[in-house]
């Protein structure tokens, strides 16, 4: 246990008192780190030495990774070490990080959890690798859509309305909402090309959609709310439409660091973790609400997409 002097001047970074706070609730990797806090490595493994060093962190390989967590105080430095800890957590409720530090930790703890999924980010890695004939990923989602009950839909941030049209080959209707004028024009050409009698644009925004409050069954973002200005207001004015029971799918990109998406793809936001995207949807009113990462792009930068649902 480093000296109370020592340890107060530690704790006088933020970041240091956030990698304390999370390895006081559970033992964790550099890379769980970076994850949670949302910090590069470099940085993560420089604050880490440093904490180390003074005796506030022990760390222990496992496998491939090296567990970080607090140093256990020998008993003479037992009261010592509780005044450090209270001096910590008041530290610790100063920083507006903290709240989502914990929910990032809790979508890290899931994830190391849910060891089956390694299998089948293996096998999706595989999937059109090797040729079978008749396999493709647009039969498996034209068999997918044919599932779905005929539900009200709305299809918000909808663009030309791609998507908008396959779910209209299995709904009841559906609102494709985009706010370019010449978006909802063109996929409204298409729409009375194709013939679907059960698709409309409308002009719109995702922050106030123009639908009435609990008339759709399904609201659909797809990466569409990284271009919303406030994306909680977004998910508030979807919560609004949903009928009771109804849900919600994000389908976004997780949070990088490619500045150029601003000017490339006139992106607001560069992404959100699963943590953010988790808290929004709770403070938008939405329950029972799951993330997961669906996708990694091969070629740099490396988007990643995460997929969101939850219910009204």
């Amino acid at each position: 246990m480093a000296s109370i002097l020592k340890s107060l001047s530690l704790i006088a970074d933020p970041t240091r008192v956030r990698i304390l706070v999370l390895l006081r609730q559970e033992e964790l990797s550099v890379a769980e780190l970076q994850e949670i806090l949302t910090l590069p490595q470099s940085n993560i493994s420089a604050q880490l030495a440093k904490l180390k060093s003074a005796g506030l962190v022990q760390d222990r390989r496992s496998g491939k990774n090296r567990l970080y967590s607090l140093e256990e105080p020998a008993a003479h430095e037992r009261e010592s070490h509780d005044h450090f800890l209270a001096l910590l957590e008041a530290a610790a409720a100063e920083l507006k990080e903290s709240r989502k530090d914990h929910a990032a930790l809790k979508v890290a703890l899931r994830k190391r959890a849910q060891s089956a999924q390694a299998y089948f980010d293996a096998l999706a890695g595989k999937f059109g690798r090797h040729y079978i004939p008749g396999r493709s990923w647009k039969a498996l989602g034209e068999t997918l859509l044919k599932l779905l009950p005929p539900l009200v839909i709305a299809d918000l941030g909808a663009g030309e309305g791609t998507l908008s049209q396959l779910l209209a080959q299995r709904a009841e209707k559906v609102f494709a909402i985009d706010n370019s004028e010449k978006m909802v024009a063109y996929g409204a050409e298409l729409a009375e090309k194709h013939g679907f009698k059960n698709l409309e644009f409308r002009l719109g925004d995702l922050e106030n959609p123009p639908l009435d409050a609990e008339s759709v069954d399904l609201a659909i973002l797809s990466q569409a709310l990284h271009h919303a200005t406030h994306p909680l207001n977004a998910l508030k004015a979807a919560h609004k439409i949903l009928r009771p029971g109804g849900r919600i799918v994000i389908l976004d990109l997780l949070s990088h660091h490619f500045e150029q998406a601003r000017d490339l793809y006139a992106d607001v936001w560069l992404g959100f973790t699963e943590a953010e995207l988790g808290e929004m949807l709770q403070q938008a009113g939405f329950k029972a609400i799951e993330t997961n990462l669906v996708h990694r792009e091969s070629k740099s930068p490396h988007f990643q997409t995460v997929l969101a649902i939850a219910w009204k």
